[in-house]
């Protein structure tokens, strides 16, 4: 089974990158608010870390991203992260879900996490993370074709 999740959460991922990859410069931080394609990317990038977490208390994601994810009142990120940026911090959950992973058993795929309104055990929260990642990746790939013409090819399963 943690080859199926790594497969499938990880073929998700693999269409995320390929929607920032694809995406032009022009593209990245043109619309207003939340719609920003740089700050889709970030959202789902971010919320991919929290879920491949024990849970939201203690939750920090590495520099130089902030909490702000949690402000109820919609605060945007201090600035617009730049493409490099949004891929480096993708890998660190790739890394991060290979550490899951490698430590799930059946014992702790039954471990019940919180993540604010997200409740259940990891097993469920590892599928509720790939319908995230896979929403907001259809979400980019749908930017794209309407700015461009053009979207990246559907991912099976992860390419590694």
């Amino acid at each position: 089974m943690k080859d199926e999740i790594a497969a499938q959460l990880g073929g998700a991922l693999d269409m995320l990158e390929n929607a920032i990859r694809a995406c032009p410069e022009s593209l990245w931080g043109e619309a207003a608010g939340p719609q920003q394609f740089w700050y889709l990317a970030y959202h789902v990038i971010f919320f991919n870390d929290l879920y491949l977490s024990p849970g939201q208390e203690g939750f920090a994601p590495p520099p130089p991203y902030t909490l702000s994810e949690f402000d109820p009142s919609g605060l945007m990120p201090d600035r617009v992260y730049s493409k490099d940026e949004m891929l480096s911090y993708l890998e660190h959950g790739r890394r991060k879900l290979k550490g899951v992973l490698a430590e799930l058993t059946d014992e702790r795929a039954t471990d019940r996490l919180a993540f604010g309104p997200i409740t259940g055990t990891r097993f469920e929260v590892l599928l509720y993370n790939m319908r995230h990642v896979q929403h907001h990746a259809a979400q980019l790939n749908l930017l794209l074709r309407q700015a461009t013409n053009s979207a990246p090819r559907y991912v099976i399963r992860a390419k590694s």
